[in-house]
């Protein structure tokens, strides 16, 4: 059995799960790194990481590099002696930094590698109608989520789950399957097995406002999985006309109607009730719904106070 000194590096709520699981399974985390802290709301108070929140509480030592090559956070890390660095979604490392601890640094992923290496796996499952997904833990090389791979586990995508819901399913499940990898590397159990290159590999690409806009020639399939793989963050947006107004909007939840009809792809079809966007192949029925300025809120309190007017579209 190998004596663990283990270094732990994440930023979000995501990372947190697997932080607290080796805390309550009494393994020695001699540091934690974390992302420094960004200013944040209308304030621009200091906003500290969900990590640094948490590593605090339970008194571990936190580091806020903002240089990783730096001289100074080198010396530090390195005077942790830590034998095993454990990283959950925190940010790409420089090769001096992976390579320093003698059993290895290995990453915990939000996917089934080698598809959806990159930097929204969870988002881009649902959005590509995935029927699982999963995580993996590997050993990182000097490409982005190429190394080794150590442990996988599988698990279903429901219909309607969005990026939310399967964010936390992942979230425990990765957990525990950290767990699993470094029981093994305390036990010099460890069998690796380098990542296949598949054809017609599916990536994970950052998202940004151009890929989160809907596309209304899309089919209703594609249309209803890219809101909810964009559900409850970044969304899904889109520009609604309506009268004189022009206004950008985030759609949060949505219910397919497939149907035949003769209306433009775009147009609005409204009452006090609810609201459907026709496409190719039938009716989008938009269920929750933001304004700019106001609340995210279900269609029927929307409409309650916001008229649709005739011929109004999305675009």
């Amino acid at each position: 059995m190998k004596d663990l000194r283990i270094v732990f590096m994440g930023t979000p709520d995501f990372a947190v799960t697997t932080l607290k699981a080796l805390v309550e399974s009494n393994y020695n985390i001699v540091g934690v790194i974390t992302a420094p802290d960004k200013p944040a709301g209308r304030g621009r108070q200091l906003n500290e990481s969900a990590v640094k929140q948490y590593a605090q509480e339970v008194g571990l030592n936190v580091l806020q590099p903002t240089n990783l090559k730096s001289e100074d956070f080198l010396t530090e890390l390195k005077a942790l002696k830590a034998n095993l660095q454990i990283v959950v979604a925190f940010r790409m490392l420089p090769k001096v930094v992976w390579q320093m601890p003698e059993l290895g640094t290995f990453n915990l992923h939000a996917s089934l590698l080698p598809n959806y290496r990159g930097a929204a796996p969870i988002n881009w499952a649902i959005i590509n109608g995935e029927t699982k997904t999963g995580v993996s833990t590997f050993f990182i090389d000097d490409k982005i989520d190429t190394g080794d791979m150590i442990l996988q586990e599988a698990i279903q995508i429901n219909p309607k789950e969005n990026a939310g819901s399967l964010h936390d399913k992942l979230m425990t499940l990765g957990s525990k399957l950290v767990l699993k990898t470094v029981s093994l590397i305390e036990k010099e159990n460890v069998k690796t097995i380098p990542q296949k290159d598949i054809k017609d590999l599916k990536t994970a690409y950052k998202l940004n406002k151009e890929n989160c806009k809907i596309d209304w020639n899309e089919s209703l399939e594609n249309i209803y999985n890219l809101i909810r793989g964009l559900s409850p963050y970044p969304a899904a947006w889109c520009t609604l006309i309506n009268g004189n107004e022009t206004l950008d909007v985030k759609i949060y939840a949505a219910e397919k109607e497939f149907t035949n009809h003769s209306l433009t792809n775009g147009i609005i079809i409204s009452n006090k009730k609810e609201l459907k966007v026709a496409v190719s192949n039938g009716y989008l029925k938009i269920t929750e719904m933001k304004l700019p300025g106001k609340r995210t809120m279900d269609i029927g309190s929307l409409l309650n106070g916001y008229i649709i007017k005739l011929n109004a579209k999305m675009l």
